[in-house]
């Protein structure tokens, strides 16, 4: 009875650590998502590009809460602030969260054999 509540404890704790995994490996892919868009947007890649274009609309939905908090007049530093708090904040909270999952996992049952 033991080994089974053993193995449950283990599975969950496997289940635990692999969502805590999958979200800091999103988290990771957005922010570098948001990074790309801001090395094209600054670097000048041509925005007419469907490859340059498409990961700027992508960065857009991503950092649309944080549209225009710092205001300033040029366009590239605006993205650059802007966007770069929005991968800042979402690097932080998304690690933060696969950490707390993580420490969540079950860390198993103690053994019924006395240790020697």
């Amino acid at each position: 009875m033991a080994l089974v509540r053993t193995r449950a404890a283990s599975a969950a704790s496997s289940g635990t650590l692999a969502l805590a995994r999958v979200v800091r490996l999103v988290t990771t892919l957005v922010v570098l998502l948001i990074v790309v868009g801001i090395v094209l947007r600054v670097a000048g890649a041509n925005p007419g590009n469907s490859i340059v274009s498409d990961i700027h609309d992508a960065g857009q939905w991503f950092v649309g809460p944080f549209k225009n908090v710092f205001t300033v007049k040029n366009a590239k530093e605006a993205i650059g602030l802007n966007w770069g708090l929005a991968a800042l904040i979402y690097l932080i909270v998304g690690h933060a969260l696969a950490g707390f999952i993580a420490r969540s996992a079950p860390t198993g049952l103690a053994s019924s054999r006395p240790v020697v």
